[in-house]
């Protein structure tokens, strides 16, 4: 196959996958954020503590984490049918790339929001914050370094999730790599896939460690006295 032959193949391919990654990633941000943060207040010593609530959602995230993306893909195929009206392409692979990294970017989430420190969350309250005013204004905004770090963990762990989709009809470059390098014999063309994902995946992860550490740097440069005095001026 010559690359004039490849091109457009690659192109179609690249798109694909990037558009099924982006919509999987902004679904399980929007779903795993609340769940994650949930785990932490729910837990022991928590806001809103509630040990029997915090053990069935903590054993949600768990099945659902533990089930492999190929089993969880055939799992939901009636459920996928049922939104997108197919089991195959790129709008039915988004769906079990989201159910997958929901509870993955959660278990993120919850760890994230731990390492916040105790004691802004203890002066927030004895300024009379809410748990809503804590968790917008002291859990998210402190641990945004750790939150960016965890999404572009869970940007890479879908795009190898959408390489295996590709393997049953998705879509993307996994279809590329399986259907024309493999079943075809093109070498050349499964091993150009192969490079242009790890291009990929080293952008992402170069910008996604980038943006983190300069949140981490801005906010250790703040300290904590100006964010106290920042919260108790919007309280």
């Amino acid at each position: 196959m010559t690359w004039s032959e490849m091109q457009p193949l690659l192109e179609q391919a690249c798109w694909d996958t990037l558009y099924m990654v982006g919509w999987s990633t902004l679904i399980a941000v929007v779903g795993g954020l609340p769940l994650g943060v949930l785990l932490v207040l729910t837990d022991r010593g928590g806001l809103l503590q509630n040990l029997a609530a915090n053990k069935v959602i903590g054993q949600i995230v768990n099945i659902a984490r533990s089930l492999p993306f190929i089993i969880l893909m055939v799992a939901l195929m009636g459920f996928t049918r049922s939104i997108t009206g197919t089991t195959i392409g790129v709008e039915a692979a988004i769906v079990p790339l989201a159910v997958g990294a929901i509870p993955f970017f959660a278990r993120l989430v919850e760890t994230a929001v731990r390492e916040v420190d105790h004691g802004l969350v203890e002066a927030v309250q004895s300024m009379g914050g809410n748990t809503w005013t804590i968790v917008r204004k002291v859990l998210v905004p402190e641990s945004l370094p750790s939150l960016i770090s965890s999404t572009t963990t869970t940007v890479v762990a879908l795009i190898g999730y959408s390489a295996m989709a590709g393997t049953v009809g998705a879509g993307g470059l996994g279809d590329i790599a399986i259907r024309y390098g493999y079943q075809r014999f093109e070498t050349q063309l499964m091993w150009i896939t192969v490079a242009i994902l790890a291009v990929v995946i080293s952008l992402i992860q170069f910008a996604g460690d980038y943006a983190a550490r300069s949140l981490h740097r801005r906010g250790a440069h703040s300290g904590p006295a100006p964010k106290l005095r920042l919260l108790k001026a919007a309280s």
